[in-house]
């Protein structure tokens, strides 16, 4: 015998509505329809599947759905990212690396990724190619660990 259960919620402005119908042949209907107050459809589907897959399936589009709203949420990129560093730049990024700080290195290139618009990884890898110790805020890579990490040639000297 066929049933139905129907709900509606409203998030924001869209009022949802969900109708799940067993059919005859033990499948399951679910229509979902969004309507904004004007009346304009802003969402709408029907998916049939069996009754036995229909709470993994629900589970799976939970999943889903839920992180596709969270990276909605979280910005995808920086604005600067994949941007070419410039000399004024890398002259900007070793000049705040090395001035007086009593933060420590990981809150550092924190403030300077956002002050950058940059990720903390990408300014953290700059560093040494401006002749900076990414471990210690205000010390100049030396010699030997610029030649290592692929920076400056030495304190002070230009970029390789």
């Amino acid at each position: 015998m066929p049933s139905t259960y129907q709900n509606e919620t409203k998030l924001g402005e869209v009022t949802y509505r969900l109708s799940a119908t067993t059919d005859a042949d033990e499948s399951v209907v679910l229509e979902l329809l969004g309507s904004a107050p004007s009346g304009e459809v802003m969402a709408d589907g029907r998916l049939r599947l069996p009754v036995e897959g229909g709470a993994a399936v629900g589970k799976m589009l939970s999943r889903v759905l839920g992180a596709h709203t969270r990276l909605r949420d979280r910005p995808t990129r920086h604005a600067n990212a994949n941007q070419p560093w410039t000399e004024a730049l890398d002259a900007d990024l070793r000049t705040a690396w090395l001035a007086p700080s009593s933060d420590d290195a990981a809150v550092l290139i924190r403030a300077l990724a956002e002050e950058m618009q940059r990720s903390s990884t990408a300014i953290r890898a700059r560093l040494p190619r401006v002749g900076c110790d990414p471990d210690v805020p205000g010390r100049e890579l030396s010699t030997t660990a610029a030649a290592l990490l692929g920076g400056m040639s030495g304190p002070s000297q230009g970029k390789t």
